[in-house]
């Protein structure tokens, strides 16, 4: 790891960016000097599934951060379901909960915190997340009188996408099938979230070729009143993932 003062005049290092093999660059305010890390990094992305905001467990922010910085991670992936909407859902709504300003003006609190962690990242669109969009279009209310989400969450950096490929991996939320008849479907790598209560890696191996599916579990709080909808499924998996180097698939839990 490099000192984090300039090696020719002792100046201050700031992060400057990344090399074009994956090594972190810096540069001196002092004498302009920029070294590189010795420690190879990028290509490794940060899989946060369902956050559900605003009932996100306690403690998975940090959670999230640790993993990123374990893994030296250069890239950030949300699965969907950033926000849960509990208030406009499909499911039952209980009339006991927040309403429809005070549970989004919470939801964007938490988001603000992921968003001030994560400033760049890019975010795929979960069933959750697209209720308002749905409601309009059920009531017959153009596009062009809603707000994009990125606008509504104040996330101008982060690029929404229904489901997004990078060489032979593809990134979705993960409606109406699981990773790995997504992957048997398609014949491709398979990277989603959605069923909260989970997770797996499954390989399908082939004369001249693999392909991998991972699922992913959540980042929810299970007890509160907006899951209420789940209590007799299995439990959730509380955990997030890594792709490394681009290509191998790896699960992370969170200690509970």
């Amino acid at each position: 790891m490099i000192r984090m003062n300039c090696p020719k005049c002792g100046g201050k290092l700031i992060k400057k960016g990344w090399s074009s093999n994956g090594k972190k660059r810096y540069r001196c305010k002092s004498c302009d000097y920029q070294p590189i890390e010795d420690k190879v990094g990028g290509n490794n992305i940060l899989l946060i599934p369902d956050l559900h905001a605003p009932f996100i467990r306690e403690g998975y922010l940090e959670f999230c951060v640790a993993m990123k910085k374990k893994w030296n991670c250069d890239k950030v992936i949300f699965l969907g379901d950033l926000i849960d909407n509990h208030y406009s859902s499909y499911h039952e709504t209980d009339p006991d909960g927040d309403s429809a300003i005070k549970e989004l003006n919470r939801a964007k609190k938490q988001i603000a915190q992921f968003y001030k962690e994560f400033p760049y990242a890019m975010v795929m669109i979960g069933n959750h997340d697209a209720i308002p969009d749905r409601k309009a279009f059920t009531s017959g209310v153009s596009k062009a009188w809603v707000k994009s989400i990125s606008e509504v969450l104040d996330v101008p950096n982060w690029e929404f996408k229904q489901g997004h490929r990078e060489g032979n991996t593809y990134f979705c939320h993960g409606m109406k099938k699981k990773a790995k008849q997504r992957m048997m479907d398609d014949m491709t790598n398979v990277v989603q979230g959605h069923y909260h209560s989970e997770s797996y890696i499954y390989y399908n191996v082939g004369a001249d070729r693999k392909t991998f599916a991972m699922q992913l579990g959540c980042g929810i709080d299970n007890n509160n009143y907006a899951m209420a909808y789940a209590r007799d499924f299995s439990r959730q998996h509380i955990n997030l993932g890594i792709l490394v180097g681009g290509t191998v698939p790896v699960l992370e839990y969170m200690e509970l």
